[in-house]
């Protein structure tokens, strides 16, 4: 996400706040202490016990980000007012598994007190880790069955070393862009240092589009362009009905109704492919749409540990 130049950006501004030696391992993150309108109520984990048929969908805010210009989107700054992003993180609960889609920014940022020192137009904040938010329900980032990035920016990947157990579903070609051959630079909006331990994960690289459990209910979908292997999720909830996780595919409503394609996105062509791709499926499945970093959608939505299911 963000500028091309944005490698450079973030690294001066998780310096800037004392963090950058925490990037690099050597020392641990903060470890956690001991509604839309007309809906149904909200159940929480703490009262309704899993079953062996539902799946649930769990929303996190794992970080906000504050931009000065959003004309490295492809949008004019008179074009919107929009200027404050959020990071959700997902946790998908399926009778066969748990998978953490995206991971928001990096876990250290919860060390300020309030927003990040600005760095050329772009400051962040961090209330809460996703460890210390899933301290309190059953679920641990070192038990998850599988890990997803929609794709390997900075703001996606933020606990990615922190989870140590799951099998890392991501495409070949972002695993190729994350782990470049020497000489190969690394794309924009790529911090290495946030995900160098998934190199040694248990991982699975995939070509295209992957059904996670193999029941339909939660497909990984390939859509290129943003980054080489960008990848959205589609979920088919029972209740709710079917949805999809944009990723980066879009991050304002504007840039989807007008398709905006970012300057610092990979390939124009591929976007533009992608955004058909994906538009097609909302109109043959019906499914509802949510972009990620849409602030104004999140705070509709029922987050942890309510659940949509």
């Amino acid at each position: 996400m963000f500028t091309n130049n944005m490698r450079s950006i973030t690294g001066t501004l998780l310096t800037s706040i004392g963090l950058f030696s925490f990037l690099l391992g050597c020392s641990e993150p903060p470890q956690p202490s001991s509604e839309t309108s007309g809906e149904p109520k909200p159940q929480s984990v703490s009262v309704l016990a899993r079953d062996n048929e539902t799946l649930r969908l769990y929303v996190f805010n794992c970080g906000e980000i504050r931009v000065g210009s959003v004309e490295n989107f492809g949008i004019g700054n008179d074009e919107t007012s929009v200027r404050n992003l959020i990071v959700p993180c997902y946790v998908i609960e399926h009778p066969q598994g748990t998978m953490l889609w995206d991971g928001g920014v990096p876990s250290a940022s919860a060390q300020l007190s309030g927003w990040s020192p600005e760095v050329q137009g772009m400051s962040l904040r961090l209330e809460q880790t996703l460890a210390e938010q899933l301290a309190s329900m059953r679920f641990d980032l070192n038990t998850f069955d599988y890990v997803a990035f929609s794709h390997i920016h900075w703001d996606h990947v933020g606990v990615a070393n922190e989870v140590k157990n799951a099998t890392w579903l991501v495409q070949e070609a972002d695993y190729n862009a994350a782990f470049p051959q020497p000489g190969e630079a690394l794309g924009p909006a790529v911090q290495a240092e946030l995900f160098a331990q998934l190199k040694d994960s248990k991982t699975q690289k995939l070509n295209g589009d992957h059904d996670v459990f193999g029941d339909g209910r939660v497909r990984i979908i390939s859509a290129p362009g943003h980054t080489p292997g960008h990848q959205v999720l589609y979920l088919d909830l029972a209740e709710y009905g079917p949805l999809i996780l944009s990723g980066d595919l879009y991050h304002f409503r504007i840039s989807r109704a007008q398709r905006r394609v970012p300057e610092f996105n990979v390939n124009k062509e591929q976007t533009l492919a992608a955004m058909d791709k994906v538009e097609a499926l909302v109109t043959e499945t019906g499914a509802q749409f949510w972009i990620e970093h849409d602030l104004a959608l999140f705070e509709t939505l029922k987050t942890a540990p309510n659940f949509y299911q």
